[in-house]
């Protein structure tokens, strides 16, 4: 859960509308990083690394060979050439993980394998191909393997060309040195850190963890995918979208299947969920209909009896445990929005609306900032990146006065522009899945010219 008490909404005011920057303001108010903990490697993938990592031993720890070839010293090797061969008697084989070496002497090579340590003697490594193998033929293509031919570990070795010193060898050290800072805090941990931190022998490492997200969707008209439809009823998209949503963001994210329109069962839900949700977000049901029973189901879910309350009515509910403002926001899709902090860790929630564009916008504007947020990343990493870019559209682009209005458009980096992409209805899912990007039109403009520039938010 967040690492300290977190900021409650503003008080509700039904009769204005507040910007979308103050509500994200609000948001980001309520929640921490979560606190760190002890996690095996393939555990902290994705998560953030909260301190530094040194280098507790170089990397590589030896001299070894880059290439499967013969271990020699550069002075037997001087002018050999296919004509004139350098013969090197061959005093054993060095594989990848030897213990002991051989030494290797004047006129001697030693067969090594890639990743095998240099043995003492040794100068440089010849590619097998630039020898004969062992054979007494012309140029190798390949070593014979040691099972087969366990007899080629000796005898001789005919050397075609010759090498410079340290040539074909990686040098002790050559990646990282012992006490180099292998990984900094604040670094997200993909697949090269994961492998960085085993190379250097770290078995596990202090991060913040992934954020738990739990997503349920809310209305009797939802029908879960792969069942059939009947009169009146839509398959839920939406719990779908934005757990899918949640898991790009770097949360671990539980989806909840669609929750019907009564308020006690929304509630039990709710509920149930806490124990295992650092953030939860609901979808529907927080609009000014007569069936929108989240502001309702909300009123009370996860609250105790006050210490001094008599056990009866309204009274009974602990408002440091459950604070959630239902609040419209000036923006175009995405108006109704529900927002603050649920049961006794102050568990954020974020109660977005039903339409499917609606949802996925405020999803990327509103929760993916505070999925961010607690994973400890950076402010710069909170937000998706944004850039200017040029409408390119057939006709101007009209948009609500007072309203920040978010369109789906497709971006082009290479010629600066973004074109719309389907219509302004926040029911137009289809269109939602052919944009990569979002145009942002600012309250003050009620119509777009094609040609202007406009801010554009990336979503990929």
């Amino acid at each position: 859960m967040s690492s300290s008490a977190p900021q409650h909404p503003r008080p509700a005011d039904g009769h204005r509308l507040w910007s979308v920057d103050e509500h994200l303001a609000d948001v980001l108010g309520a929640v921490r990083p979560l606190e760190p903990i002890e996690l095996q490697l393939l555990d902290a993938q994705g998560c953030v690394l909260v301190e530094d990592v040194t280098v507790p031993v170089a990397l590589p720890p030896f001299d070894n060979s880059s290439m499967d070839g013969y271990a020699v010293r550069t002075a037997d090797v001087q002018g050999a050439s296919e004509e004139f061969p350098a013969v090197l008697a061959v005093v054993g084989d060095v594989a990848a993980g030897s213990g002991e070496l051989p030494t290797v002497g004047p006129g001697e090579a030693a067969r090594i394998m890639t990743g095998a340590p240099l043995p003492p003697g040794a100068e440089a490594v010849v590619p097998v191909e630039w020898t004969d193998g062992g054979t007494g033929g012309g140029a190798a293509a390949g070593m014979t393997p040691a099972s087969a031919a366990p007899e080629q570990a000796g005898g001789e070795v005919r050397v075609h060309r010759a090498a410079e010193a340290r040539a074909h060898v990686r040098a002790r050290g050559s990646d990282v040195q012992a006490g180099d800072l292998a990984l900094a805090a604040g670094t997200v941990l993909g697949p090269p850190q994961i492998a960085l931190l085993a190379a250097i022998g770290r078995g596990t490492v202090r991060v913040r963890p992934r954020p738990r997200v739990v997503v349920l969707s809310t209305g009797s008209e939802l029908v879960q995918p792969g069942e059939p439809l009947t009169a009146g009823t839509i398959y839920d998209s939406n719990s779908f979208a934005l757990a899918a949503a949640a898991r790009d963001a770097g949360a671990i994210a539980y989806r909840v299947g669609a929750v019907a329109d009564d308020a006690d069962t929304l509630r039990s839900t709710i509920e149930d969920q806490l124990i295992r949700a650092d953030l939860l977000v609901t979808t529907g049901g927080v609009s000014v209909g007569a069936y929108d029973v989240v502001k309702e189901a909300l009123s009370s879910v996860g609250s105790a009896p006050s210490s001094g309350s008599a056990g009866t009515g309204e009274d009974d509910v602990d408002v440091d445990a459950t604070r959630i403002d239902f609040r419209k926001l000036a923006m175009q899709p995405g108006k109704p929005q529900g927002f603050g902090t649920i049961g006794p860790d102050h568990t954020p929630l974020l109660a977005l609306p039903g339409n499917p564009v609606s949802s996925y916008v405020s999803f990327e504007l509103f929760v993916r900032p505070a999925i961010r947020t607690l994973m400890g990343l950076p402010e710069s990493e909170v937000r998706r990146p944004s850039v200017r870019a040029v409408l390119k559209a057939d006709q101007a682009l009209g948009s609500p006065a007072g309203r920040r209005q978010f369109l789906r458009g497709k971006y082009d980096a290479e010629s600066g522009t973004v074109s719309p992409v389907g219509g302004s209805g926040s029911h137009l899912i289809a269109a939602l899945a052919h944009a990569d990007s979002l145009m942002v039109v600012p309250e003050d403009v009620t119509s777009v010219e094609p040609g202007t520039e406009l801010e554009v938010v990336l979503l990929g």
